[in-house]
């Protein structure tokens, strides 16, 4: 569990990170680089999102457990 919590922190750190690139880039009109900070927002959400359904169907195999 503590490696989860691990990924969370991790992967909420490179949403930050991307959306704070993203309005620097647009700022700057860097277009190209606003694209990749899309790109890894959309990434860092995707698995972001996985981890959390992961997270709750161990919680749930855990409650019929006991």
């Amino acid at each position: 569990m503590k490696r989860k919590i691990a990924l969370n922190v991790f992967y909420n750190l490179g949403l930050i990170v991307s959306i704070c690139g993203i309005f620097w880039a647009f700022k700057n009109h860097s277009y190209l680089i606003t694209a990749l900070f899309v790109a890894t927002a959309a990434f860092f959400l995707y698995v972001k999102i996985q981890l959390i359904k992961d997270i709750r169907s161990s919680l749930k195999n855990k409650e019929k457990e006991l």
